[in-house]
Formats: structure tokens, sequence, C-alpha cells
């Protein structure tokens, strides 16, 4: 004959974990009832001003502190074949400044990467949410708990393209400057240099995009949510207040 186990928690533990509850019911109003609504306002504002509304991207181009050797003169080139290969190797490009960022993209990520963390902790809060308003697991009437399913499944696919957006600045900064550095050395190879300025024209596109999706996975949430309120915050339809 089996034994039921039994769990002790005490009253404290129990008060504690309630006031949570309740604290992240209050959140989740406030997130749906003003946060929300203002983030998509603010977005589709920041994607109107002229720092992101830029359609010749080579005004986007930084210069590039790297001198530009001048071509060998005929004496040098004559001189060339009497030189050996230990010589040749003891040559040393023009030396460089310091080589600053891009700061028109620079000023860009300051401001978008901040909407970043601020999605991903909203689904994370969002997320938490529900899954509190998730009931006790029965036969029948469980309609409602598969719409809490499917919203936490694309709550889900939502965060792991989020996450995708800081790979992409890595990404963005790794490869410029690899491209910066060999410009820097290879001084006389001009590819290098339209290399670095292909990176910043790529990464301002790519933070248009990156604009674009979060103020959409914001009114998609809004959306799903306000459509299906009833259902996720009482999916049995039970005679009882709402949790939200």
């Amino acid at each position: 004959m089996s034994k039921t186990s039994t769990m002790k928690i005490s009253r404290e533990s129990a008060a504690k974990v309630e006031n949570f509850r309740q604290s992240l019911y209050q959140e989740a109003h406030r997130l749906f009832s003003s946060f929300i609504p203002g983030k998509i306002v603010q977005l589709d504002a920041l994607l109107r001003e002229e720092a992101l509304s830029v359609t010749d991207t080579s005004s986007l181009q930084a210069a590039l502190d790297i001198p530009i050797p001048d071509p060998p003169s005929p004496e040098d080139e004559e001189m060339e074949t009497d030189k050996n290969e230990d010589e040749e190797k003891k040559k040393k490009a023009p030396k460089c400044g310091f080589i600053k960022g891009n700061e028109k993209i620079l000023e860009l990520l300051d401001k978008v990467k901040p909407e970043i963390v601020s999605l991903r902790e909203t689904m994370i809060t969002v997320s938490c949410w529900i899954q509190h308003l998730i009931p006790k697991i029965e036969d029948g009437n469980d309609f409602g708990v598969a719409i809490q399913e499917k919203i936490l499944e694309r709550i889900t696919a939502v965060k792991t393209k989020v996450d995708t957006f800081q790979t992409n600045i890595n990404k963005y900064f790794s490869e410029r400057g690899d491209a910066v550095a060999k410009a820097s050395k290879d001084t006389h190879v001009m590819d290098y240099r339209s290399l670095v300025h292909e990176k910043d024209e790529a990464i301002y596109s790519e933070i248009r995009v990156i604009v674009l999706d979060i103020r959409g996975f914001y009114a998609e949430l809004y959306d799903i949510i306000c459509k299906n309120l009833e259902k996720v915050t009482n999916p049995k339809g039970e005679e009882k207040p709402s949790m939200y």
C-alpha cells in the first residue's frame, strides 16, 4: 500500500510566496495597462527619428585614421631588387593613431541595447505570471490551459529571437575590429577599408530591424493577452475573482 507523501510548508513561507504572487499580478497589470502601450508608442517615435531614417547609408561611414602609403617611385622599385628577404621582413607599415569606433552607430546602440534588456525582462515577467495562473491539472475543461500554453510557447520563441539581437551586436564589434586591424596592417589594400564601412552600414540596417522587431513583439504580446484575457486569467471559467 503506497503512502501519500506530504510536504509541510510553514505559514510564514506560504505568506511570503503569496505576497510574491500578488506583486507579480500587480506587475502584470502595470505592464499591460501602461508600460507595454507606452513602449509601443516610444519605439514607433524612435523609428521616425532622423537617426533611424537614413536613406543614404554612405553618410554613416566613419573616417579611419589610417595613413595611406605613397606609391613607390621608380627608384624605390629598382632598389627593391637589391634587397634580400631579411631586409624585406624588417619593413614596417606606417603607424596608425587611435582608431575610434563609429560614433553614429555607437549612439544608436546606446539607445537600442536597453530596449533589448527591457523586452527580455518583460517576457520573463509575463511568462512567470501566466505560469502562476495555470490551474491544478485535472480532467476536462482544459481549453483555457491550452491557450495559456500556446502563449507561453510563443513567448519562448520570442525570447530565443531576442537573444540573437545581442549576439549580432557582439558579432559586429568582433568583425569590424578584425577589418580595422587588417586595414591598419595592410594599409595599401583599400578593400579592407571598404569592408569596415560595409560592416557599419550592415549593422545600421540590423539596428533598425531590431527596433521594428521589438515594437512588433510588444504589440503582439499586448494583442494576444487582451484578446484572451479571460481564458488566461480564468482558464477553467470558474466563478471567482480574476487574478489579473
